[in-house]
């Protein structure tokens, strides 16, 4: 009898707890995709649970901690020196979540370590990349800073991995993303950038204006080659005409002096003519009376033997 007293009265406190246990809403829980729970029994580790409907002990159990499992971003700024002693300013970005792994127990997985081994991941996150960094740079000059940083940000994150790693975390990827300089040395910078940048464009222009010199020197010998050959060619047809003319002459029984004279009387007549329809001169001087044009003819004449005179040797 007393069992069974005992027994009812066990059943009902266990109704009672039920009841009180759904009513305030301590006796099923849903976890969340992506996420983890952790149940603690009198304070005590219990057990994990993962995403779905559960349930627990109302009074007994407690949900201790709520972990999600997204991959989860950071920024930091950390100043370093380099080898070459300038400090610069670093924005570093982290991406990490907590360890998937189960182990053989679950105090060895991922989730038990991130909640009871370390109280702060993130700010002991940014210590190790701070000192990874501060370890790191100071071997490289600010230019190489500059061109190495991706592999100075995966070594980085190689080394951060691993140290994250004993407790619960894995560190995805850890990134560069800006190189702050103090203004005085991006100054300096821009500066040697633009004297680099003026002092090739002014070779560039040298190039180039000594191409066009070399271009335009060949251009105008080959000219003057060609207006050679055209000058040569042309009084070459000149003296065979004038050759085939006085033989032409000649012929006719005119003596040697006569046929020079009408030679060049006729050229003299062409001459003229060919000025009145090409000349650009607006006035011409010529003689008032059209006779005289036959005083000009002899002085042309004068004026050649005179010169043929003077071109000859005196006899001693």
């Amino acid at each position: 009898m007393f069992i069974l007293e005992s027994l009812g009265f066990i059943i009902f406190i266990v109704v009672i707890l039920l009841i009180v246990g759904i009513l305030s809403g301590n006796l099923f829980f849903v976890v969340k995709q992506q996420h983890a729970v952790i149940i603690e029994r009198l304070g005590k580790f219990h057990r994990i649970v993962g995403a779905g409907f559960h349930a627990k002990i109302p009074f007994v159990d407690r949900k201790a901690a709520t972990v999600s499992l997204r991959t989860m971003k950071n920024g930091f700024d950390i100043d370093v020196k380099t080898e070459d002693n300038v400090t610069i300013g670093l924005e570093v970005s982290a991406q990490y979540h907590v360890s998937y792994e189960l182990g053989n127990t679950p105090q060895e997985s991922g989730v038990y370590k991130s909640y009871y081994m370390l109280q702060q991941p993130v700010a002991q996150m940014r210590d190790f990349i701070t000192d990874a960094l501060r370890s790191s740079i100071p071997v490289y000059t600010l230019d190489e800073v500059f061109a190495k940083k991706d592999d100075i940000a995966k070594d980085v994150n190689a080394t951060v991995s691993e140290q994250m790693a004993a407790y619960g975390f894995t560190l995805v990827s850890t990134l560069i993303t800006k190189i702050a300089l103090p203004a005085e040395v991006e100054n300096s910078m821009n500066q040697i950038n633009a004297a680099q940048r003026t002092k090739a464009a002014a070779q560039d222009l040298a190039e180039a204006d000594r191409i066009r010199r070399v271009t335009e020197a060949v251009a105008e010998a080959e000219a003057m080659e060609k207006a050679g050959e055209g000058i040569a060619n042309q009084r070459k047809a000149i003296a065979s005409g004038i050759k085939d003319s006085l033989e032409i002459i000649q012929e006719t029984g005119v003596g040697n002096d006569e046929a020079n004279q009408l030679f060049m009387f006729t050229q003299w007549t062409e001459m003229m003519n060919e000025f009145a329809k090409t000349g650009k001169s607006a006035t011409v001087v010529l003689p008032s009376d059209f006779r005289q044009s036959a005083s000009m003819f002899e002085q042309m004449v004068t004026a050649a033997e005179a010169n043929e005179q003077g071109n000859t040797p005196s006899a001693q």
